[in-house]
């Protein structure tokens, strides 16, 4: 409860806040976020999901993850509303018998982005709002933008973002954009396709998911990120590079990715939730995803 010398304490502390230099406010925001759950994109999973989704969400709680990122299970088949063979209903209640919980799910929307054409759109929300989901993540943009989008493309984006937020809003949900490294391509004058998502959609109804894995790749800095736009960044994707290839994916702290100085300034980026993925793994799956789980658990929350 909010007392009348806590109010006073505030209300000062607030002021203050307005005579004091940008770089101090900066320093003061860069610390971590209290984060102290460790969730895994399924996408890591992929086969083991199609093969058996009950044992592998099991497993995936044994391991000790709290929650899980969801991606689109029937992709070109819209009227079932579900994951790997289970209705949105039933995948939710297998979650909670294992003690899990879905913040957020990646969900194919091209059609939409496209075409504006919203049905399938629509039926994604309704099935991300049943799995009680916080985020409805968009994965990535249509294939002819990813490998020709001008300016003028990532605004269309960027509109559509926007609309789509607002129907997310009228279900619960908040929008966001989970990036690879296409976006950071130059365009012309310094500008990117990603700089444009970032100015032209509402910072109140669109966050953006940093694949940092990606964000390295194309030669960004995580933490100049966050200054740069303060609070938009909601989730990260924790992944880590091979120290000889930056093209090789590798379990957490096991590559070249400086994780520890990314978390520290998680307060400055707005973190809401990490997911641990790995899009390539080449050890036993569940040794992996443990290996990543620990040293997270160990160094990084």
């Amino acid at each position: 409860m909010t007392t009348r010398r806590s109010f006073l304490q505030q209300a000062g502390l607030a002021g203050a806040a307005a005579f004091l230099s940008p770089s101090i406010i900066t320093t003061a925001l860069a610390q971590p976020a209290k984060i102290s759950k460790i969730g895994i994109g399924l996408f890591t999973l992929r086969e083991q999901l199609t093969a058996d989704v009950n044992a592998t969400i099991q497993r995936v709680a044994q391991i000790g993850y709290n929650q899980v990122e969801t991606y689109y299970g029937y992709p070109g088949k819209y009227e079932v509303k579900g994951f790997w063979g289970l209705e949105a209903k039933d995948f939710n209640a297998l979650l909670k018998s294992n003690h899990l919980t879905s913040p957020s799910g990646h969900y194919n929307v091209t059609e939409f982005l496209s075409s504006g054409d919203d049905k399938v759109l629509k039926s994604h929300i309704e099935t991300a709002a049943t799995v009680n989901q916080k985020y409805f993540v968009i994965p990535a943009l249509p294939t002819d933008i990813r490998a020709n989008g001008t300016l003028d493309d990532y605004k269309r984006m960027a509109g559509r973002f926007n609309q789509a937020a607002e129907l997310c809003r009228k279900s619960g949900l908040k929008l966001a954009y989970h990036n690879h490294n296409f976006e950071f391509k130059d365009q012309g004058n310094g500008v990117t396709g990603y700089e444009i998502l970032l100015k032209e959609t509402d910072a109140k109804l669109v966050g953006f998911e940093l694949d940092i894995f990606w964000a390295v790749n194309a030669g960004l800095d995580p933490v100049m990120m966050f200054k740069k736009n303060p609070g938009r960044y909601k989730m990260f994707h924790v992944k880590d590079m091979d120290k000889s290839d930056k093209a090789v994916f590798t379990e957490v702290g096991a590559g070249r990715i400086d994780f520890k100085s990314i978390f520290a300034a998680s307060k400055l980026a707005g973190l809401d939730y990490i997911f641990t993925e790995q899009d390539i793994i080449k050890k036993e799956p569940y040794e992996s995803i443990t290996e990543s789980y620990n040293y997270i658990k160990k160094n990084l929350i």
